[in-house]
C-alpha cells in the first residue's frame, strides 16, 4: 500500500479516489461552465426572438449533448494519456443531464 508521501500511479490513484490536487479538475470544470454559458447565451437569444424559432430551441439542448460527447471523449484522450480521467467523465455526465432538462425548451417552439 502506498503512503502519502509515495507517488501514485495513475490507475491506483483513479481507484483508490486520493485527488488533492485541484489542477485535473480546474480545465474540465471551465470546460463546462464554457458549455453552460454558451447554452445560456442561445436560451436568450431563442427567447428574445420570440421563442418561436425551432432551430435555436433545439440548439439549447444540442450544445449540452456536444458539450457531454466532448468531455467523454476527452476524458478518453486524458485516459490514454495516463492522467486523471474521472472529473472530465463527471464534466460530460453532468453535461448530458443537463441537456435532459434542456429537452423541454423545444416543446416551447412547437
Amino acid at each position: 500500500m502506498a503512503t502519502d508521501e509515495e507517488p501514485l500511479d495513475p490507475g491506483r490513484r483513479d481507484v483508490e479516489k486520493r485527488w488533492s490536487d485541484p489542477r485535473p479538475y480546474r480545465a474540465p470544470t471551465v470546460y463546462a461552465l464554457a458549455v453552460i454559458v454558451l447554452a445560456l447565451v442561445v436560451l436568450a437569444v431563442f427567447a428574445a426572438l420570440g421563442g418561436d424559432n425551432r432551430g435555436l430551441a433545439l440548439a439549447v439542448p444540442g450544445v449540452f449533448l456536444l458539450g457531454g460527447i466532448g468531455a467523454l471523449g476527452t476524458g478518453i484522450a486524458v485516459y490514454t494519456r495516463g492522467k486523471p480521467w474521472v472529473p472530465w467523465q463527471g464534466a460530460g455526465w453532468f453535461l448530458l443531464v443537463l441537456m435532459l432538462g434542456a429537452l423541454t425548451v423545444p416543446y416551447a417552439a412547437w
